[in-house]
């Protein structure tokens, strides 16, 4: 993240979720009143740390977990309620004397952006800070029309969700942003990206934070697809591989819990991974005998044209003639299966993920290509190592993309860092 965007968050988190002017109508809901604070209580990021998981508890629970005394954990979580990440919730039973009082993360404290931006399609969310949509918008966009163009439909976008959203722009915390192709991930840049002209090394937190002076976090698709699946299918998983199958192939791997994403931003790129059967193939990295010259979209298309006289022009066609029981085009899809697997089985020896999730527009094919990975992962990788492995199709689809992109916000609005960024200056 940029320097300028560190330093932003922490000034922009003295604020309170949401500020009333003097004459705004007595009634409104007491999260947008103001409000006044004592001296904040250092640390209180550590207490934080132990509700942000929605599970309501009490001081004095707080304090047996964490080993502070009760003062400390009032104090600290006076502050965290003053800054309205921390609200009261409902009661607890009493043992004598007057009820203990329960506490958990306050959702609507601010709101995030999570915006997928693919190579012919946009997708954005209003999200709250527990990850429950409040509002989305689509539309057909070409990425390679450059981030002027992109970008700018993006702010506007963003400024529609939080008006129908009744949220406003003081409300929003952080946006995240996934894009089709390589990301320097500490600067938002996109790196030589082959499918987005115009766009290399263009600084995307700094044109968005013109409009939005917040922080700005921008990855590659799949790494935030991995995070959008297992956040909402696979939060017990810590180690998990998505692996995206469209006119690319990449990989998000997550592992040990942590997102991996390599000293340059390229960890998972496994469509330019040199496959024997790849030969002397061009592909468009400018390497020959490549994976996704064998087994990307535009690859099997040829491939199927080849073996029908039939010319095809996209994987997506490809995929119409899987669901229409071809079998040409079955065979086809189940070699890509194989030659995926293939690379996979090296992964998983060298990983040893406990989840591989299958994703992108040629996973659309279902149990053809499924069964072609498997039959190879299995049959290549170490017996331990696949002893309770399991390969899967997304759950999430479409959507994995935008929720990730959301949860990478969330992450960084609730980490122990800006939290006690926030509690040290008070709202």
């Amino acid at each position: 993240m940029p320097s300028d965007s560190k330093s932003w968050f922490t000034s922009r988190m003295l604020t309170t979720t949401r500020k009333q002017s003097v004459g705004e109508k007595a009634g409104e809901p007491a999260a947008t009143q103001a409000l006044r604070v004592s001296p904040p209580a250092p640390g209180a990021s550590e207490i934080f740390q132990l509700l942000r998981d929605g599970q309501p508890r009490t001081r004095a629970e707080l304090a047996q977990l964490t080993g502070l005394a009760r003062s400390t954990v009032a104090s600290r979580v006076d502050t965290l309620m003053e800054l309205g990440f921390v609200a009261p919730y409902g009661g607890a039973v009493s043992t004598g004397g007057r009820p203990p009082s329960l506490f958990a993360l306050n959702p609507a404290a601010r709101v995030v952006i999570g915006a997928d931006l693919g190579a012919t399609h946009a997708l954005v969310v209003l999200s709250d800070l527990a990850g429950s949509e409040l509002g989305s918008e689509r539309a057909v966009l070409d990425i390679s029309e450059g981030p002027d163009v992109v970008l700018g439909w993006l702010v506007e976008a963003i400024s529609r969700l939080l008006a129908a959203g009744e949220r406003s722009h003081g409300d929003l915390a952080a946006i995240g942003i996934g894009l089709p192709g390589p990301v320097e991930h500490d600067t938002g840049r996109p790196i030589n990206p082959p499918i987005m002209p115009g766009w290399d090394r263009f600084d995307v937190p700094g044109l968005v934070q013109q409009a939005y002076p917040v922080p700005v976090l921008v990855d590659n698709d799949v790494n935030i697809m991995a995070l959008g699946e297992q956040n909402a299918h696979w939060r017990d998983t810590g180690d998990l591989m998505f692996i995206k199958v469209a006119t690319g192939i990449g990989a998000g791997i997550i592992s040990g819990g942590t997102l991996q994403r390599g000293a340059q931003g390229t960890a998972g790129d496994l469509g330019h991974v040199r496959i024997l059967r790849g030969g002397e193939l061009p592909c468009r990295c400018g390497n020959t005998g490549c994976l996704e010259a064998v087994a990307g979209g535009p690859a099997l298309a040829a491939a199927l044209s080849a073996v029908t006289g039939n010319r095809l022009s996209s994987g997506g066609e490809v995929i119409s003639l899987v669901r229409a029981g071809d079998a040409a085009a079955i065979q086809v899809i189940r070699q890509a299966g194989r030659d995926i697997g293939d690379v996979l089985a090296t992964c998983v020896n060298l990983i040893n993920p406990s989840v591989i999730v299958v994703g992108g527009i040629m996973a659309s094919a279902g149990e053809h290509l499924l069964a072609g990975i498997r039959e190879v992962v299995y049959r290549r990788s170490l017996p331990l190592a696949t002893e309770h492995l399991r390969i899967v199709p997304s759950v999430s689809g479409e959507r994995a993309g935008v929720s990730g992109a959301a949860a990478m916000a969330i992450a960084h609005v609730l980490s122990p860092e800006s939290i006690e960024a926030a509690t040290l200056s008070g709202p």
